[in-house]
């Protein structure tokens, strides 16, 4: 398990890619794409828009309240632990299956928000992946040579951390 240290979030607090105010200013960039979607809200406003992204990572949670908007649309779901803070191997092999098999859900045990990272890493390039932004809107990040760079880059921020422990 990757644990991301206390003193390097603040890496993680800019958008990973274009923010736009709502998910309406998003539509037209990813009609006719390979879709992901990483959060409970932005995955629930992309479906409620007639789009259903070709993977969505949720939690059950939305600023750490619980969130009741698990789709329904979705045949293959897949469950993954990941507490706060962390990116499991667990999760990054549901992620890795996800892509290979594109149309499923992955139901998050803990915290999604660190999946955009591996996500990035896994998914083909030309593909985008949506997530909210906090009080700001949606993060659009195009799949690129570039992200994939800076995703890397990112990950190294990480520490390796003992499974079965609780992150500090």
């Amino acid at each position: 398990m990757l644990m991301l240290p206390e003193d390097r979030r603040h890496l993680f607090r800019a958008p990973f890619g274009i923010l736009y105010p709502d998910i309406d200013s998003v539509l037209s960039e990813v009609r006719g794409r390979r879709v992901y979607t990483v959060g409970d809200v932005v995955t629930h406003h992309l479906i409620q828009k007639g789009i259903v992204p070709d993977i969505a990572v949720i939690d059950g949670h939305t600023m750490r309240a619980p969130c009741n908007r698990s789709p329904a649309v979705f045949r293959k779901r897949i469950a993954a632990r990941n507490p706060p803070g962390t990116l499991t191997n667990e999760l990054r092999r549901a992620l890795d299956a996800a892509v290979a098999d594109p149309g499923m859900l992955i139901l998050v045990e803990g915290e999604e928000d660190l999946a955009v990272i591996p996500l990035i890493l896994s998914a083909p390039e030309g593909a985008v992946i949506l997530y909210g932004q906090p009080g700001e809107g949606v993060v659009v990040c195009e799949v690129t040579k570039i992200a994939k760079e800076k995703a890397e880059i990112l990950l190294s921020c990480f520490v390796e951390h003992k499974e079965g422990t609780l992150p500090v």
